[in-house]
């Protein structure tokens, strides 16, 4: 009997709508390789729905320009599934370039002129992610809204055979991949009925497989805390706040800058909390007076008396006050400079917002959602509902499309109905308490909120190594206590600094500008209090503390693990004491962020992009960048998928010869495969304890022996520079909600020991009051310092078993690494036998 042809794979399309937003080009590049590598044959649409119904009906006849395009575009051949002849097949069709440089509307040679809906390889999207905007085309199509619309764009998807999408684009695109999806057995029905498909072609398209994912910078789409763009946009909010705030200070005046948002104040929000504003306006939280004027006068006027030079108001563009009238920008600053004579300037950033390079949040989410999405297709029944792919704290979620969609509706429409605590009530937790911390830290009480006996002496130690956010959430913790009439004590240099009684109280205006500031104002040092336990606990009953609050990573861990256990030998640590993490490493067990972590990897991005410029530039070159991290690889493996890194070397898998051998191998034969002519640049992450014996100058140098002339390579370490400078917007948002949370647990436990005054005893603190605040998966939890312990690998500083640890194989599929050495290894096979 005959063989049975292949089956054919399914066909995945994927397409961005809307407006654009940086982390599209992400979705796509992640998309299109999870896709090869599952064996499915992968298109992208241009223009969006335009691109759909539009199709490959007027397609010009197009000749490849060169014969590596010929070679590799044969896109009718069946795959195999994901194995390295699969890869192969699908490594380019020729387009890549035209998609990436914006040429293919010109005639002339190979063109794109006519071809909406184009089949793309693996090295066609090659370097996306680091592109703002979409590189495929968005627009908004009015035609794909009418049923006509719709039946031409089924009739174009079923001609290319293609079997499912993913849609980009925000909540009206995807209402329109829903709809789309729900008429779908109706359109196929009626295209067969006018011949415009066949019966096989019907049957075989009886059902539409659809998966959303959300592209805005206004993140305003409900049941996902982020959405693709919202980080770099913050981004660009901040450095404009940034900018401006040296001349405010400087000349004492008054800035209101407007930021997008018609219907969500996400950015407002988030850029009121990260750049130290005094007050903002959104559409979901309104001012409560009828006057907002008087309200917004006394509370600047307030700040003014105390000393602060600079204003800033953040106004989002469909802010309104509580009876829906718009305000603008203009009238804020016109109630500034005539009610309190304030210099005003108004800034309105605009599309400002949208540009740039992603950051590295925009470049990993994205990645994560590509991967995430492709399972869904694939997983997809005609009984399953079309799945948004969202994130809830750290963890990638699915849920139900048109659930997502309708509650964003929902919050719209309460806002129009005036029911403001109903749209807050639909936001996600972390925007609700984003609002809370700015209120907390923006507003100056006149009066403390808590009565006398319910007052505390809080004490603030930073350890270990500095972290971006630091500081910020140093700020948040400060102000929090003054409201609250919390006495908060700086503890200068870490536990010696104690010693020393280098302690001092800190003020509300005196922590003002820390928000923006890198590193640690307070001084940190790595010295555990184990030092002197005693001396420790002396000088805790001199400054009569009734709290602490530690600010670092391992060694604050440490440090809160040894105090804890101290408290059966020295009463004075029978307090509440809390753990933030902050370190770049993020080697803090069992919590999947640490204060630091975004702004070093925002770092190694920015650094890794000039670099693999570098290396592409001249000829093919290979680069070793070395990172921190210590003894955990986290920097070096969220950094080799942030920046697309072909290799990453960490202390956990560590370097043997076996896996030096198989990585030269894999070059080379990566190298082979490279269109001729072209200079390619690669990266290779290592991590600087990754081994004693294979450092960054022993690889760099046998890379560049084995290299021979297919590739060169260079070496670069990027040291003490990935601590950062100004932190990162998502550094301080975060800094500022897990801080003022510590703050409560503080409260919280004090209120507990207080409770005990009474029995004559002396107060015991439980072991749930010494805690670390952690994130773990989709929640925030508390985790008493005893219980980390057995999570905890002691000796090498870091988590035991981390969640990271699993992106390790996603960087090497995403390179292809499995099918480049099985392709390797099968020609020195092959030369072998011959």
């Amino acid at each position: 009997m005959p063989d049975k042809p292949p089956a054919r794979k399914m066909r995945i399309a994927v397409l961005t709508s809307g407006g654009d937003s940086a982390g599209m080009n992400a979705v796509v590049r992640s998309i299109v390789k999870s896709a090869i590598l599952k064996g499915c044959e992968t298109y992208v649409v241009r223009e969006g729905y335009e691109g759909l119904v539009r199709g490959n009906s007027e397609a010009v006849s197009s000749v490849p320009t060169s014969s590596n395009a010929k070679e590799h575009h044969r896109s009718e051949s069946p795959l195999a599934s994901g194995d390295a002849d699969s890869f192969v097949h699908n490594l380019r069709f020729g387009d890549g370039e035209l998609l990436r440089d914006g040429t293919g509307d010109h005639p002339g040679g190979r063109s794109l002129k006519g071809r909406y809906i184009v089949r793309v390889g693996w090295d066609d999207v090659r370097g996306w992610f680091s592109q703002g905007g979409t590189l495929i085309g968005t627009a908004r199509s009015v035609v794909f809204r009418t049923y006509e619309g719709r039946l031409t764009a089924a009739s174009n998807l079923i001609k290319e055979g293609i079997d499912a999408i993913a849609v980009c684009g925000g909540d009206g695109s995807l209402t329109g991949a829903d709809v789309f999806r729900a008429e779908w057995p109706k359109l196929v029905a009626e295209l067969a009925t006018q011949g415009r498909i066949t019966p096989e072609q019907a049957k075989a398209h009886a059902h539409l497989r659809i998966v959303g994912l959300v592209g805005s910078i206004d993140n305003d789409m409900s049941m996902t805390d982020l959405t693709i763009g919202a980080p770099t946009a913050l981004h660009r909010i901040c450095e404009a706040i940034d900018n401006i705030d040296s001349t405010a200070f400087s000349h004492s005046r008054a800035f209101v800058l407007e930021v997008m948002g018609r219907h969500c104040g996400w950015l407002a929000l988030l850029a009121g909390v990260s750049g130290g504003a005094d007050f903002i306006f959104i559409p979901e939280r309104p001012p409560e007076a009828d006057s907002w004027e008087d309200e917004m006068c006394k509370m600047i006027q307030r700040h003014r008396e105390i000393g602060k030079r600079k204003t800033i108001v953040i106004v989002a563009e469909g802010a309104h006050d509580k009876h829906l009238n718009p305000i603008r920008a203009e009238y804020v600053k016109d109630v500034l400079t005539e009610r309190l004579g304030l210099d005003t300037r108004v800034t309105t950033l605009g599309h400002t917002q949208r540009g740039g390079r992603p950051c590295a949040y925009d470049r990993l989410l994205p990645t994560l959602q590509g991967v995430e999405a492709v399972e869904a297709l694939l997983e997809a029944t005609p009984d399953t509902p079309s799945y948004m792919i969202g994130v809830a704290e750290n963890k990638i979620t699915r849920v139900p499309l048109m659930d997502a969609v309708r509650m964003t509706n929902e919050v719209t429409q309460a806002i129009k109905d005036k029911d403001f605590d109903k749209a807050m009530s639909l936001r996600d937790p972390e925007f609700r308490e984003s609002l809370e911390g700015f209120y907390a830290t923006s507003i100056l009480e006149k009066e403390p909120r808590l009565p006398h006996h319910m007052r505390m002496r809080v004490a603030i130690m930073h350890v270990g190594a500095p972290a971006g956010g630091m500081n910020a959430a140093t700020r948040a913790a400060v102000r929090y206590c003054i409201r609250q009439g919390h006495k908060p004590f700086a503890i200068h240099n870490g536990f010696p600094g104690l010693l020393d009684d280098n302690v001092h109280q800190l003020s509300w205006l005196g922590v003002d500008n820390w928000m923006t500031r890198g590193g640690s104002e307070l001084g940190t040092n790595r010295k555990l209090p184990d030092i002197d336990l005693g001396a420790v606990a002396a000088k805790f009953q001199q400054w009569n503390f009734h709290a602490l609050m530690l600010i670092g990573g391992f060694e604050a861990f440490t440090s809160l693990l040894t105090l804890e256990t101290g408290r059966k030998h020295y009463p004075a640590f029978n307090i509440p004491m809390v753990h933030l993490p902050a370190t770049i490493s993020n080697n803090v067990p069992m919590t999947e962020f640490s204060l630091g972590s975004d702004t070093s990897l925002n770092a190694l991005v920015d650094a890794c992009d000039a670099i693999k410029q570098s290396a592409s530039a001249s000829r093919n070159r290979v680069f070793v960048v070395e990172t921190q991290g210590g003894k955990c690889g986290y920097l070096a493996t969220m950094g080799a998928l942030a920046v697309g890194a072909c290799i990453v070397y960490t202390p956990e898998t560590g370097i043997d010869l076996d896996k030096l051998r198989n990585d030269v191998k894999f070059l080379k034969k990566r190298y082979t495969l490279d269109m001729k002519g072209r200079s390619e640049g690669r990266l290779v992450l290592r991590n600087e304890v990754s081994s004693n014996v294979y450092t960054t100058d022993v690889i760099t140098k046998m890379f560049k022996e084995e290299g021979g002339k297919l590739f060169d390579s260079r070496s670069a370490s990027l040291g003490h520079t990935l601590q950062g400078g100004i932190p990162s917007p998502m550094d301080r948002a975060r800094a500022v909600r897990l801080s003022l949370k510590c703050m409560a647990f503080i409260e919280q436990h004090h209120a507990l020991l207080q409770k005990q005054s009474g029995s004559g005893k002396p107060r015991q603190a439980s072991p749930e009051s010494a805690a670390v605040i952690t994130i773990q998966a989709s929640a925030l939890k508390w985790v008493p310092v005893q219980e980390m312990v057995p999570h905890a690998d002691m000796e090498n500083r870091r988590g035991k078993n981390e969640r990271w640890m699993r992106f390790v194989d996603l960087v090497e599929a995403l390179v292809a690494r499995p099918q480049i050495l099985e392709k390797a290894n099968r020609k020195v096979q092959n030369e072998t036998v011959g």
